[in-house]
C-alpha cells in the first residue's frame, strides 16, 4: 500500500532533516561535486552550506503553498537571497522542516486535488507533494554521502517514491529532471535500483 502523501513528505523532509544534523562544523564550506546535479542552481562558489540554505528557502514556502496562497500575496521577494541558516544552521533548518512538516499534516485528502501556486506554473497539491517528496529524498542521499554518513533511506519512503515515480519517470526525464537510467540488477535493493532509474549510481 503506498503511503499517503502528506506523511511520505513528513518523512522525506525529516529524513533530509537528519541528514542536515549529522553535518560537523567543518563540512559547511564543501564545494559541490558534479555528480549532485543542481538544476537551476548555479555551481560557482556553491558550498554545501549554500545549498543547504537553498534546501531552506524551497521547505520555507511549504507552509503558503499548501494553503493555496500565491507568490504575489506572499510577497514574490519574501526570503529571497536570505540566510536562513543564520549563526545556529542546523538548528534553525530543523524550525523550518517543522513548520514544513506541521503543514502537511493538516492537509486533507480533499484538499490534494487543490491548486498550488508554485513559481513555474499552478499544479495539484497532490503532483506539488510528489515533486517536493521527491526533492528531498534524493537531496536526502546525497548530502549523506558527501558528508560521509549512512545513506540508507527509510524503507517507506523507498517504496513511495518508487511508486510515485514509476508511472511520470520518462515523461520527467525527457525535461530533464533525470539523468540517463542507470542499470541495475533485478534483484538490487529497491533503494538502488530507485537510484539507477533516476540516473544516479548507488553508492556506499
Amino acid at each position: 500500500m503506498v503511503m499517503f502523501e502528506p506523511p511520505l513528505f513528513v518523512l522525506a523532509d525529516r529524513t533530509l532533516n537528519a541528514v542536515v544534523q549529522q553535518i560537523n562544523d567543518d563540512q559547511w564550506s564543501m564545494s559541490i561535486p558534479e555528480w549532485i546535479a543542481l538544476g537551476r542552481v548555479s555551481r560557482d562558489g556553491l558550498t554545501l552550506r549554500k545549498l543547504i540554505n537553498y534546501h531552506a528557502y524551497d521547505d520555507i514556502w511549504v507552509p503558503d503553498m499548501l494553503a493555496g496562497k500565491t507568490m504575489d500575496e506572499v510577497g514574490a521577494q519574501k526570503w529571497k537571497n536570505e540566510d536562513l541558516l543564520g549563526k545556529d544552521p542546523k538548528t534553525n533548518f530543523a524550525a523550518i522542516v517543522h513548520a514544513a512538516v506541521e503543514a502537511a499534516q493538516r492537509v486533507t485528502p480533499e484538499q490534494l486535488e487543490q491548486t498550488a501556486h508554485l513559481s513555474f506554473g499552478d499544479f495539484t497539491v497532490r503532483e506539488y507533494f510528489w515533486q517536493i517528496t521527491q526533492f528531498r529524498t534524493f537531496r536526502a542521499y546525497e548530502f549523506a554521502a558527501l558528508i560521509g554518513a549512512d545513506t540508507t533511506l527509510p524503507v517507506d519512503l523507498v517504496s513511495g517514491v518508487w511508486e510515485q515515480l514509476l508511472p511520470n519517470v520518462e515523461q520527467w526525464r525527457e525535461i530533464g529532471v533525470f539523468g540517463s537510467k542507470i542499470d541495475v540488477p533485478d534483484e538490487a535493493p529497491l533503494q538502488d535500483r530507485l537510484l539507477g532509474l533516476t540516473g544516479r549510481p548507488p553508492r556506499g
